[in-house]
């Protein structure tokens, strides 16, 4: 892992495989860890250089303060773009997952010329807030639960780990792998704040970011293969908007993983990097 410099901030980077392959651009969502170890190497097997990266206030990029960022979804998409063309000088192909999936949609739009091919995993296409009436929103039972707990000590490492742990639980995952997860990122965060290490762990940043203007009716100008992966029991964006995402995305190919919630489990990984190299 490192930093590299990119449309003026600096951003956390790990690679896997070879530089000189097709390179996969893996969006954080928030950090870099969000993509699975086992899909990264499965990709990068597959002759692709793959990367993955922090977002801004996440990881080992630049930080500020997460409660009132300084930027918006335009700039992160920018960040993907420049990222893209100092790392290869081809069209690469760009993925994000959760929240960072938004970012990758509006960055293939804004950013053509950097992107050749898409892939969008557990997202919606609109941005956090109030959604669209023709898609499903949260599930209100499984967000009563997930939100009603009383927050950990974000400077307790121990605690946070137990606190995703019992969230995953909730929302449908493995809760061993979330202890894991979140110990790691909890490692690998810059700063001792309690609210940097929040916006590391749950993405809170994503509420107070401007994602205007809204690119949902744009979706149909992107001319480049795209991928889009669902859990079938997600909760927090149930895979009614993978499908609407599917559908409105010119020729885009639809992959619905039947026992998976909001992360991509690790029975999944061979099945979704097969379809991810397929693009």
């Amino acid at each position: 892992m490192g930093t590299v410099e990119a449309n003026g901030v600096e951003l956390g980077v790990e690679s896997f495989g070879n530089e000189s392959d097709p390179l996969i651009l893996l969006i954080g969502g928030t950090t870099m860890l969000a993509w699975p170890d086992a899909l990264c190497q499965a990709l990068a097997a597959g002759g692709r250089h793959v990367v993955r990266y922090d977002l801004r206030d996440c990881g080992e990029s630049t930080a500020g303060n997460p409660m009132k960022p300084a930027y918006n979804l335009r700039d992160l998409a920018s960040d993907a773009a420049a990222l893209a063309r100092l790392l290869d000088s081809r069209p690469a192909h760009v993925a994000g997952i959760g929240v960072s999936g938004m970012i990758a949609q509006v960055a293939a739009l804004d950013h053509p010329e950097s992107f050749g091919a898409l892939t969008l995993i557990g997202t919606r296409p609109v941005a956090p807030g109030p959604v669209d009436k023709d898609l499903p929103d949260h599930d209100q039972a499984t967000m009563g639960k997930l939100f009603s707990r009383p927050m950990p000590d974000w400077a307790d490492r121990a605690a946070v780990a137990q606190f995703s742990a019992e969230g995953s639980q909730i929302l449908g995952n493995d809760p061993e792998a979330a202890m894991d997860l979140a110990s790691r990122i909890w490692d690998r965060t810059a700063s001792a704040e309690p609210e940097v290490h929040l916006a590391n762990q749950i993405g809170i940043v994503f509420s107070k970011l401007d994602c205007t203007p809204r690119w949902r009716e744009r979706l149909p100008e992107l001319d480049i293969p795209t991928l889009v992966v669902h859990g079938a029991k997600d909760p927090f964006f149930p895979v009614g908007n993978g499908k609407a995402l599917a559908e409105e995305i010119p020729n885009a190919s639809s992959l619905v993983l039947v026992n998976a919630s909001t992360v991509i489990p690790s029975s999944a990984i061979p099945q979704v990097a097969s379809s991810m190299l397929q693009l």
